[in-house]
């Protein structure tokens, strides 16, 4: 189930951006849109594993994609991997985030930005001002 977040769950407006999180924990996953619904200007839509984030790109295009790395039935890596592939889909710039984070050689040929949890929040919302620029 997707999970729109911030303004009523109301559409995005034309020009606002979206963040599209995908974490299987639901209280990771519901604090990190909370942070991004206060501290940032931009829509979060919530989902809770590869499947949902595939349907959820090909409705809503995101501009930035927050992943776990450990999700049930395909990891992030291999999320990211069935984006790329699909062009109509165009992956945008990614954040990897995991406690148990894959081999940086592997992220970084891939070219995610990784984060290991436990994070700092600030940490965190710097990276995505980054991106999303």
């Amino acid at each position: 189930m997707v999970q729109a977040y911030q303004q009523q769950e109301s559409p995005a407006a034309p020009s606002q951006k979206t963040i599209l999180v995908v974490e299987d924990d639901r209280n990771i996953g519901l604090m990190l849109v909370e942070v991004l619904s206060q501290e940032t200007p931009y829509q979060t839509l919530l989902v809770t594993d590869g499947k949902q984030a595939l349907n959820a790109f090909a409705r809503v295009k995101p501009d930035l994609f927050i992943t776990d790395y450990l999700l049930p039935e395909m990891n992030g890596l291999e999320l990211y991997d069935c984006l790329q592939a699909r062009a109509e889909l165009k992956c945008p710039p990614t954040i990897l985030m995991s406690s148990q984070m894959p081999p940086l050689e592997e992220v970084k040929k891939r070219d995610l930005v990784p984060l290991t949890k436990p994070f700092d929040l600030d940490d965190f919302l710097n990276t995505v001002e980054a991106l999303i620029q």
